[in-house]
């Protein structure tokens, strides 16, 4: 895809999100004329501010993707889960906020319009594919990076939606595990796919941007 060069990045918003008895933050960002947004579902202990997803969301709003970052717990939940560790693993919970952010973005006018993808990452990956299961008419596509499908085990046989799991290359266990929830996810199209050189993080140069790509091209081909 070929970018204009006087491609003006869309003006991000801060948004509250009423998730049942709490209320969540988000960053959205809209291009114009986007007619598919990327709900970031991030991992554990990471946040809407984390580097990476800003980076991956960089990149999908110049493809003419709309972007919301939100966080799946609330400061004080936050403050609690870096003592504890256990909310971030806490699947059910992170995936009824994630299936409460879908019906919010479906509950507004200007919104409503676009396809929704979801991009998730460690834990969070878990969260979306239980919001593709439970929302298979909003949720047109799902891309884990470094995630841990594993975890939405009761759901991978029902989801519907394709979906696209991005390892890297020296991630071995999340590899195998990655490998396990794509033969358990008999019903969609999803493919798995390696990027070289690239450990847990994708820290090492060149390979944010490589699995930044791969998810690009997804959420391109399934929400335009």
């Amino acid at each position: 895809m070929i970018y204009h060069p006087s491609f003006q990045p869309p003006l991000p918003q801060d948004v509250l999100i009423q998730a049942g008895d709490v209320v969540l933050e988000g960053i959205l960002s809209v291009p114009q004329s986007a007619k598919g947004i990327v709900v970031f579902v991030h991992g554990s202990g990471s946040s809407r501010f984390s580097p990476r997803n800003h980076y991956v969301a960089k990149i999908l709003n110049q493809a003419g993707l709309g972007t919301l970052l939100f966080d799946l717990l609330t400061p004080r939940e936050s403050q609690i889960d870096e003592i504890t560790r256990e909310l971030r693993f806490d699947i059910p919970l992170l995936s009824r906020r994630t299936i409460a952010t879908i019906d919010w973005l479906n509950e507004h006018t200007t919104l409503s319009k676009l396809s929704i993808g979801l991009f998730g990452a460690s834990t969070g990956a878990a969260a979306a594919l239980n919001a593709a299961q439970a929302r298979p008419n909003e949720v047109e596509c799902v891309v884990s990076r470094g995630g841990r499908p594993d975890l939405a085990a009761d759901a991978l046989p029902e989801i519907l939606t394709p979906t696209l799991l991005i390892v890297g290359g020296y991630d071995s266990e999340v590899m195998e595990l990655n490998r396990w929830a794509q033969q358990h996810m008999t019903q969609a199209n999803c493919e798995l796919q390696s990027i070289h050189g690239a450990t847990h993080l994708f820290e090492e140069p060149g390979t944010l941007e490589a699995a930044a790509e791969a998810a690009k091209n997804w959420f391109l081909h399934y929400l335009s």
